[in-house]
C-alpha cells in the first residue's frame, strides 16, 4: 500500500533519460538521497522514472532536476497523461533508433564478411585502410553515446554499462589502429570486433525500448480511454430528450467541472465519472473493471469515465473529473505498482553498486594474466575486451521491474489492481484466504425478511417499522438501507429522531420525536452485543427460527426515558442476504490451488455454518465483533506450534480495514469503501470473488518470472565472465550475447501478457 503523502512533504515524479543498467539506477538514487530534504527516492529502470518525496521548503523541483543532470542523466517533470506516449514517438535517428542500428550493420557487414566466407573456402578480406574507413564512423559517431555517458559516469565517481562498452570497444579499435600503423597486415586487425559490439549493443537497446513499450501497454490502453473533449450542455436544455449541436459546447476535458451536464452519444466514451440523468442503454466497462459483458444503465445509474456508451444518447451529470476520477486513480495505482521495488530488488541494487568497478578489475587481471601466460598483447587485450562487454548489467537491472510491469499491467486489464509489489513476493506462500461474508461472498444488499414484536399488543408492526427505519435515516450501512427500502416499499414514512449516535460494533441509538416510543431512547443492535443483558435468553428464543434460516438478526431495544430506565426488547428484526452466484466457484478455485478457506461473520454460528456449508468454506468464525477480525487474522497467521501460515484477507467494509492491513495480502472489493481499498495491497475492480484466485494466480506467475529473470541474469554473468576471460568468447560473440541477454529477460517477462483468468 502506498501511504498518503504527508502534509509537510512534496512529491515529484521525474522522467529520467540515459539510464542503461542497474548501476545507473543505483547512481541516480544515491545522488537523490544526498539532496537536502529528500525523505525517500526510488528509481525504476524499466519505466525510466524517479519518484521523490521531499520535505516542504527544502529543495525545489528545479534543484532536483539540476542535480540529476549534473550526475550525467536527462531529467524532466513527468506528465501524468503524456509520459508513456512521448516515449513511443522517439525520432527514427534517436540514440536507440532503428536507423542507427541498420546503418551500423551496413557498415559492419563488409568487416564481418571475410569471417563468414572462410568456412566456405573463400579467403578474401578488405585492406586495413578500408577497414579503418568503415569502422571509424561506427566507433566515433554511432558509438559516441557510449563515450559521452561513460565519461559522465566516470566524472560522477561511478561506472555503468556505457563505460564498459566504451573501454572495451576503444581497446579493440585502438589495438587494431596500432597494428595497422606499425605492421599494415589486415589479417591481424580486430576492427570487426569493436564495430559489431557497438552494433549489437545498439540493437539490444532498440529491442529493449520496443519491449519496454509493450510492458507499459496496460497504462497506455487506459490513457487512451480519455476523450479529448466533452459535449457540455447549456443549462436550459439539460433535461431535454434530444439535442442539436448548438445546444452544447465541445470543451477540453480539463475545463469540465463537477455539476456540468455532459451529452454522450452512442459509440462515444464517457469523459467523466457521474450519474445518468437522461437516457438509458448498455455501457462497456471492460477495460476498467475486466467485466466482459456491457452493463445496463438507467437514469440515476453511476457511470465511470472512460467506459464506452453502447446505444442511446446519455446525459451524465459530472461528479468527479480529472485526478479525482476512477480512471485517473486506476492509472495512478498501476503506475505506482510498476515503479515500486520488490524487496528482492534490494539485492540487485547492492550487487550493481559494486558491479562495474569489479568487472573493470577482473578485465585488468584478465589482461595481465593472459599477457604473462600467452605472451601476446593482442590476445590479452581482446580477452579483457570480451570480459568488459559480456558483463554489462542490463539484464540484471531489467529482471525485476520488467516482470512487475508486465504482471501488474495484464492484471489491471482484467480488473485486478496490484498496488504493492510486496504482494507478489507473498502470494506464492499463501495457504489461507479469509473472507468477510457480507458484500464479499454475498451480494451485500440484504432485505428485511422478518419483524417479530415482543408482546406489544397495542403497537402495530408498521409503527415499529417506521420507528426502526427512523433510527437509520442517513446511515449508509447495508442493513439500514434494507430497513429504509422496506418502509418505502410499504409506503410507511420513517419517524424522525434526535440525538442519533452510532455505536461501533453494536448498532445505533436515537430518540424518536413521534410515534408510540416518542421521547424514549431506542437502540437497534446486533444480538451478539447483548451479551450480559438479562433479556438475552428471551431474545435468543424469539429469534431461533430466524437463526435456523441463516438470517442476520438485530433487536430493537427500549432503554427508557428520563423518568423510567428500561432495558426491554421491542422487536426482532431479521435480514437475509443472497450469496453471489459465483461464490462457490471462487471457493472451489482456491481449493484447486491448495488454499484453505475461512469465513468471518457477525452472524450466529448456525447461520454462518449454513452459508459456509453451501459454498464449501473450510472454517467459520461466527458472532465476531468487527474489531476482532484483525485478531483472528493474527491467530490464523501464527498457526499451530512453530508453523507460520500466510493469510490473505478479502473484504469490502470500513470494519475490514484493520484485518486487511494485518493480513499478509489484503484484497479489497472496489464495490466497497475507500478505506478498505487503501488498506489493501490488491483491489478487485468488480465485486467478483473469483478474482481472488485469479489475483493469486497472476501474482504467483509474476513472482516466478522475477525469479527466472534474476536466475538467468546472474547465471549469464557467472558463466559468461569466466568464459570470456579464458578466451572461449570473442569480443564479437560477447557483444551479441550481452544484447541477447537483455532481450531474453524482457521477452520472458512479456510472456505474462498471455495470461488470462482461469474463471473467465
Amino acid at each position: 500500500m502506498t501511504p498518503k503523502e504527508p502534509t509537510d512533504s512534496e512529491f515529484f515524479i521525474l522522467d529520467i533519460g540515459g539510464m542503461t543498467c542497474a548501476s545507473c539506477v543505483s547512481r541516480v538514487e544515491k545522488a537523490l538521497d544526498k539532496i537536502p530534504g529528500v525523505e525517500a527516492a526510488m528509481v525504476n529502470l524499466a519505466t525510466e522514472q524517479a519518484r521523490i518525496r521531499v520535505k516542504r521548503g527544502t529543495s525545489t523541483l528545479a534543484d532536483i532536476i539540476a542535480l540529476v543532470q549534473k550526475t550525467g542523466y536527462e531529467a524532466s517533470e513527468s506528465s501524468p497523461r503524456g509520459h508513456l506516449n512521448q516515449k513511443t514517438s522517439k525520432s527514427f535517428w534517436a540514440n536507440d533508433g532503428l536507423a542507427r542500428v541498420l546503418l551500423g550493420f551496413a557498415l559492419a557487414t563488409p568487416l564481418v564478411l571475410p569471417m563468414l566466407l572462410m568456412p566456405l573456402g573463400i579467403h578474401w578480406s578488405l585492406s586495413g585502410w578500408w577497414q579503418l574507413v568503415l569502422a571509424t564512423p561506427i566507433q566515433l559517431i554511432l558509438g559516441w553515446r557510449f563515450y559521452k555517458a561513460g565519461y559522465k559516469s566516470l566524472m560522477a565517481g561511478a561506472g555503468n554499462m556505457d563505460l564498459l562498452v566504451a573501454i572495451g570497444t576503444s581497446a579493440a579499435y585502438g589495438l587494431s589502429l596500432y597494428l595497422l600503423l606499425t605492421s599494415g597486415h589486415a589479417h591481424e586487425l580486430y576492427f570487426e570486433g569493436s564495430a559489431i559490439i557497438i552494433c549489437m549493443v545498439l540493437l539490444g537497446k532498440w529491442l529493449e525500448a520496443r519491449a519496454k513499450q509493450q510492458t507499459s501497454e496496460a497504462i497506455r490502453a487506459l490513457q487512451k480511454l480519455w476523450p479529448e473533449y466533452a459535449k457540455v450542455l447549456n443549462v436550459e436544455v439539460q433535461l431535454a430528450g434530444s439535442f442539436t449541436p448548438d445546444q452544447y459546447r465541445d470543451l477540453p476535458l480539463d475545463q469540465v467541472l463537477p455539476g456540468d451536464c455532459i451529452l454522450v452519444l452512442p459509440g462515444e466514451r464517457i469523459p467523466v465519472d457521474g450519474k445518468i440523468i437522461v437516457g438509458n442503454g448498455h455501457v462497456d466497462e471492460s477495460l476498467l473493471t475486466g467485466e466482459s459483458e456491457p452493463v445496463k444503465k438507467m437514469p440515476q445509474s453511476k457511470v465511470i469515465g472512460g467506459s464506452l456508451n453502447g446505444e442511446g444518447a446519455l446525459v451524465v451529470r459530472a461528479e468527479a473529473v480529472g485526478v479525482e476520477s476512477v480512471l485517473s486513480k486506476i492509472i495512478l495505482l498501476v503506475e505506482e505498482a510498476q515503479t515500486q521495488k520488490a524487496s528482492i530488488q534490494k539485492l540487485v541494487d547492492q550487487v550493481s553498486a559494486i558491479f562495474v568497478p569489479t568487472v573493470i578489475l577482473i578485465a585488468v587481471i584478465t589482461a595481465i594474466a593472459n599477457w604473462l601466460y600467452i605472451d601476446s598483447t593482442s590476445i590479452a587485450i581482446l580477452r579483457a575486451v570480451s570480459v568488459l562487454v559480456i558483463a554489462c548489467p542490463c539484464a540484471l537491472g531489467l529482471a525485476t521491474p520488467a516482470a512487475i510491469m508486465a504482471g501488474t499491467g495484464v492484471a489491471a486489464r482484467f480488473g485486478i489492481l496490484i498496488k504493492d509489489p510486496q504482494v507478489l513476493e507473498l502470494a506464492h506462500k499463501l495457504d489461507i484466504v479469509a473472507f468477510d461474508k457480507t458484500g464479499t461472498l454475498t451480494i451485500g444488499k440484504p432485505r428485511l425478511l422478518t419483524l417479530l414484536p415482543f408482546n406489544q399488543v397495542s403497537i402495530q408492526t408498521n409503527e415499529i417499522l417506521a420507528t426502526a427505519a427512523g433510527l437509520q435515516l442517513g446511515s449508509e450501512h447495508p442493513l439500514a438501507k434494507a430497513l429504509l427500502d422496506a418502509a418505502k416499499d410499504q409506503q410507511i414514512a420513517a419517524i424522525t429522531t434526535v440525538n442519533s449516535k452510532a455505536l461501533p460494533g453494536i448498532g445505533i441509538e436515537a430518540i424518536p420525536t413521534a410515534g408510540p416510543f416518542a421521547g424514549h431512547t431506542l437502540r437497534l443492535q446486533s444480538v451478539v452485543s447483548l451479551e450480559g443483558n438479562p433479556n438475552l435468553p428471551l431474545v435468543l428464543e424469539k429469534a431461533q427460527a430466524c437463526f435456523d434460516q441463516g438470517q442476520t438478526v438485530s433487536v430493537l431495544m427500549n432503554l427508557g426515558n428520563e423518568l423510567d430506565s428500561l432495558n426491554t426488547p421491542i422487536a426482532i428484526i431479521a435480514f437475509g442476504d443472497e450469496l453471489k452466484a459465483n461464490a462457490k466457484s471462487a471457493v472451489d478455485a482456491l481449493h484447486d490451488l491448495g488454499i484453505r478457506t475461512v469465513m468471518l461473520s457477525g452472524d450466529n454460528l448456525s447461520a454462518a455454518q449454513r452459508v459456509s456449508k453451501s459454498i464449501g468454506i473450510d472454517e467459520v468464525f461466527a458472532q465476531i465483533m468487527p474489531g476482532n477480525k484483525a485478531e483472528i487474522i493474527q491467530t490464523l497467521q501464527s498457526g499451530f506450534g512453530s508453523q507460520k501460515h500466510y493469510v490473505a484477507m478479502v473484504g469490502d467494509g470500513v470494519n475490514d480495514a484493520p484485518a486487511l492491513a494485518m493480513a499478509d495480502v489484503g484484497m479489497a472489493m472496489s464495490t466497497g469503501t475507500d478505506v478498505a481499498m487503501q488498506a489493501a495491497g490488491i483491489t478487485l475492480m468488480r465485486g467478483d470473488p473469483t478474482l481472488v484466485a485469479d489475483a493469486i494466480d497472476i501474482s504467483k506467475k509474476t513472482w516466478s518470472k522475477i525469479r527466472q529473470n534474476l536466475f538467468w541474469a546472474f547465471a549469464f554473468n557467472t558463466i559468461g565472465i569466466p568464459m570470456a576471460a579464458l578466451g572461449y568468447l570473442s569480443p564479437m560473440l560477447a557483444g551479441s550475447a550481452m544484447a541477447l541477454s537483455s532481450f531474453c529477460v524482457l521477452s520472458n517477462a512479456l510472456l505474462l501478457k498471455r495470461w488470462h483468468p482461469k474463471q473467465s
